[in-house]
C-alpha cells in the first residue's frame, strides 16, 4: 500500500485513528509499541502518518469539491499554532499563529482548510466562483464584506453567536438581557417542535412563517425600542448586544425564508470540536504542512462521523481501494459515497479475521 514499506494497513490506520480521532500523540504511541516490545522509531511512525495522508488527499479534494457545490454553506474559523517564527521575527523559535477554516455543506460533509492568516482572502480563495447560495456564518465581519461583494451569495448568520452577546449584559442587565434570551429561546421551541413533527421543504417554511417570523419581528422591535429609550452607553454590554443584532437583521432573518437554513451554525461547532480537543493534546503542529495534514484526516474522520461510518473500517479500506480505484471517480471513496457503494462490503487488513484469506485457512 505504501512503496518499499513493509507496514501493514493495520497499523497504518491504527496511528492514525489513534493520533486523530482519540488524540493519542505519537510519542505515547511509540511508547506503547516499545512495551510490546517492538523496536521502530518515531520518525518512521512520523513518516509512515504524513505518508498515509498524503494518499488521501485527493479524496478531500474531492468532498471540498462537494462542499463547494453545496446550495447552504456554513463556514467558521478556530485558531491553532503551526511552524515556528523565522528571522528576521523578534519572536524567533515561538509557534506561529494558523487557523482552520471548516466548511460544512448541505450534504453532511466537513472539510478543514489551512491558512495562516484570519483575513478575507482565505474566504476568497476557498469559494472562489464555485459556491453560489447562502453563507451561514458568525459574526466575524470578513464574511459579511465578502458576502456583500458578490452577486450570488445570500449572507446568514448565527443566532447563538447573538445570543452570547446577551448573556454578557446579564451581570449589569439582569432583567433586560433575561427578556431577550427568553424571546429567543421561544425562537428554538419553534425550531425544536419542527423537529419533532417531522417538517421539511414548504412545510417548514410555512410553520417558521406562521410562528416564528412574529417572534422575530417583535425581538427586533423589542431592541430597538430599548436601544432609543434606556439611555444606555456605547459602552454598556446591553448597547453593545442590541446594536449587535440590529446591525445583522437581514442575514438573521434569512433562515425564515429558507427552510434548509439553519438558524445558527451549532451542527458545525460541533463538528470542529476535535480541533481544540486535540490542541489540549498535541499544543501545535511543528510545521504549516503538519497542519494541513491535520486538516486533511479530520476532514475524512469528522464526516464518518456524521454519516455513522466506523473510521477505522472506512480508512482500512480507502487507503488499499485507493490505488485500484479510477482516479476520475475519487469522489466515489469519500465518506458520504463510499457508504451507498462499498461499505457493505468493505475491504479488510490481512490480520483481520474477516479478511477472505484468513478465512479461508480457517
Amino acid at each position: 500500500m505504501l512503496h518499499n514499506s513493509l507496514a501493514d494497513v493495520s497499523l497504518l490506520v491504527g496511528l492514525l485513528v489513534d493520533k486523530f480521532q482519540f488524540h493519542l500523540p505519537l510519542y505515547r504511541q511509540h511508547q506503547r509499541i516499545q512495551q510490546a516490545g517492538i523496536t521502530v522509531s518515531r520518525s518512521t511512525l512520523t513518516n509512515l502518518v504524513k505518508r498515509s495522508i498524503d494518499l488521501l488527499r485527493p479524496i478531500v479534494d474531492a468532498q471540498t469539491d462537494s462542499i463547494l457545490r453545496s446550495r447552504v454553506l456554513a463556514m467558521d474559523e478556530t485558531p491553532i499554532k503551526a511552524g515556528h517564527q523565522k528571522r528576521p521575527s523578534p519572536e524567533k523559535g515561538k509557534m506561529k499563529s494558523g487557523w482552520f477554516w471548516p466548511m460544512y455543506g448541505d450534504a453532511d460533509e466537513v472539510v478543514f482548510t489551512y491558512s495562516n492568516s484570519r483575513g478575507k482572502l482565505h474566504i476568497e480563495q476557498m469559494l472562489k466562483e464555485l459556491f453560489s447560495g447562502t453563507l451561514l456564518s458568525d459574526g466575524y465581519a470578513a464574511y459579511a464584506r465578502y458576502a456583500a461583494a458578490q452577486d450570488n451569495i445570500t449572507h446568514a448568520q448565527c443566532w447563538v453567536h447573538s445570543r452570547r452577546y446577551f448573556i454578557e449584559a446579564q451581570k449589569e442587565h439582569p432583567e433586560k438581557a433575561t427578556e431577550a434570551l427568553q424571546q429567543i429561546a421561544k425562537l428554538y421551541q419553534n425550531e425544536e417542535a419542527i423537529k419533532k413533527l417531522g417538517l421539511s421543504g414548504q412545510k417548514k417554511h410555512q410553520y417558521r412563517q406562521d410562528h416564528t417570523q412574529p417572534l422575530v419581528s417583535y425581538f427586533f422591535q423589542w431592541c430597538q425600542d430599548q436601544l432609543e429609550n434606556s439611555g444606555l452607553l456605547p459602552s454598556d454590554p446591553l448597547s453593545k448586544a442590541l446594536n449587535y443584532v440590529l446591525k445583522r437583521e437581514a442575514s438573521l432573518s434569512v433562515f425564515l425564508e429558507d427552510p434548509d437554513v439553519q438558524p445558527d451554525t451549532n451542527h458545525l461547532e460541533r463538528t470542529l470540536r476535535p480541533i481544540p480537543l486535540g490542541r489540549k493534546n498535541w499544543l501545535f503542529c511543528w510545521t504549516e504542512l503538519g497542519a494541513e495534514h491535520l486538516g486533511i484526516i479530520q476532514s475524512l474522520i469528522s464526516t464518518c462521523k456524521l454519516h455513522d461510518l466506523n473510521p477505522y473500517t472506512y480508512l482500512v479500506d480507502v487507503l488499499q481501494r485507493i490505488s485500484q480505484h479510477p482516479a476520475s471517480k475519487v469522489n466515489e471513496l469519500t465518506p458520504r459515497l463510499w457508504k451507498e457503494r462499498f461499505a457493505d462490503n468493505p475491504l479488510r487488513a490481512l490480520i483481520d479475521p474477516r479478511h477472505p484469506q484468513r478465512q479461508s485457512s480457517l
